[in-house]
């Protein structure tokens, strides 16, 4: 029967989480897994450098073209099956990634890898507000941002403790054993609600085009292609695009959540989703040159000095989420996004020889505001929304997390390029990662006026 009560149990919450936590851990650290093994794919399988990128793209090209229509199945027939066959997926996909005998089934693998952790992704955050009390969201929001930080740092260095040890494939082997794990402990998830509407393909198939295009187009852009190319996508993108809002135009749960985006609390805060994202991921990006290329440190020490970023973030999340229980989030938001822009500033400015205690409180610092920032705009996101529309905030939420990402690798593509770089270019485009989440810090506290109008 459909769970009425605010929460699950305690006990069962926990196994519940512990669900949540091994699956998410497993889709978002295989975004990033790969990209240390790439040379050893490229030399295994005697492909091109240039080739063999398509292993990471394909992943993520397929994970953002479906996360709506999963979320739109996720409201039909429960949060919880789709999740379960999200897992299923995935899980299933990593064994054939893991008996890849060439680029061609490797590739073919990852888009069913990447159509998987959509899967899970689409639903992950609705399910929290079936998992938790509502006065609790806020605490188990934060749990899921230090969850989804923690398995984003820790891709790469475990892609190469196990590169160390035994050949590329078992990058993709790990993934069995604990995707069996949480599918024993999907037992635990709640049952959410269904919805008696049919499921909208026409839609679904323009959702997947529309995003598609435009993840195409832009790393088309980003990899040098000429502009005509890129031109067909943009065209292609906007086309689509124009077909979908105009199919979802008046409907009463579009797969496309247009009738979300009318809830000004909700709108905002996808906005400042997508704009903190982008700085986030410019100044991820750029920051290794900005340490090998202008300061000459070598990679272990730009290893090292990133990683106060992740680490603060980690600590901070799940605290932030706990405030934003009690405290407005787009408040906290704001402030959180104020101290990034700060951060990134700081290390614009740095002098010609810092030391690294220098970089290192200025990394901290970064972290520290977007993990004030993070946990609290998700939950207001998510709790802005009608119960039963839980899954297609969640879908929108991991949709503009992608879009960010993937803006932000273009701004950063275009700030090193020959085009834009040059000397001063990291810095350049670390100026610009400030002045985006300065941007997105006034978004935030624009929430205020909203919230209090609702």
């Amino acid at each position: 029967m459909i769970q009425e009560t605010d929460g699950l149990p305690p006990s069962r919450r926990v196994w519940a989480m512990a669900a949540i936590a091994v699956s998410i851990t497993l889709a978002v650290m295989d975004s990033s897994v790969a990209n240390v093994a790439l040379p050893a794919i490229a030399s295994d399988l005697k492909v091109s450098p240039a080739d063999v990128v398509l292993v990471v793209n394909a992943y993520q090209i397929a994970t953002i073209m479906s996360l709506l229509p999963f979320s739109s199945l996720g409201e039909k027939f429960g949060h919880e099956r789709v999740y379960r066959a999200g897992l299923a997926v995935f899980t299933l996909s990593s064994l054939a990634c893991a008996l890849s005998s060439s680029l061609e089934m490797l590739i073919v693998s990852r888009v069913v890898q990447g159509f998987g952790a959509a899967g899970l992704m689409s639903v992950n955050t609705a399910l929290l507000r079936f998992i938790f009390p509502q006065k609790q969201l806020g605490r188990g929001i934060g749990i899921n941002a230090l969850v989804v930080a923690s398995a984003s740092v820790a891709g790469p260095p475990i892609g190469a403790a196990v590169l160390a040890v035994a050949p590329w494939p078992w990058i993709f082997a790990i993934n069995l054993p604990l995707g069996v794990l949480a599918l024993i402990l999907t037992r635990f998830l709640p049952y959410t609600l269904r919805s008696n509407r049919r499921f909208d393909g026409a839609s679904a198939v323009l959702s997947a085009a529309t995003f598609g295009l435009l993840t195409v187009g832009v790393e088309q852009f980003t990899h040098g292609q000429s502009l005509w190319i890129v031109a067909l996508f943009v065209l292609g993108f906007l086309i689509c695009g124009a077909l979908l809002v105009r199919r979802q135009a008046g409907r009463p749960a579009p797969l496309l959540p247009v009738d979300l985006l009318r809830i000004p609390v909700f709108a905002l805060s996808i906005a400042t989703s997508i704009s903190s994202f982008t700085a986030q991921m410019l100044a991820l990006v750029v920051i290794p040159f900005l340490f090998q290329h202008d300061l000459g440190l070598t990679a272990v020490q730009t290893g090292l000095l990133i990683t106060p970023w992740p680490l603060v973030l980690i600590v901070v999340a799940p605290l932030a989420g706990r405030l934003s229980d009690h405290i407005n989030p787009g408040l906290l938001g704001g402030i959180g996004l104020a101290i990034m822009a700060l951060g990134l500033v700081l290390m614009a400015t740095l002098p010609p020889e810092p030391s690294f205690v220098q970089i290192g409180w200025r990394m901290a610092l970064c972290g520290a505001g977007f993990g004030l920032f993070q946990s609290p705009n998700n939950r207001v996101l998510l709790s802005s929304a009608p119960r039963e529309r839980s899954g297609g905030a969640s879908g929108m939420l991991s949709t503009a997390r992608l879009l960010g990402q993937t803006l932000g690798a273009t701004l950063a593509g275009l700030a090193l390029g020959p085009m834009l770089g040059g000397h001063n270019g990291a810095s350049l485009a670390l100026a610009l990662a400030a002045g985006v989440a300065g941007f997105a810090s006034l978004i935030s506290f624009s929430r205020l006026a909203a919230t209090r109008r609702s």
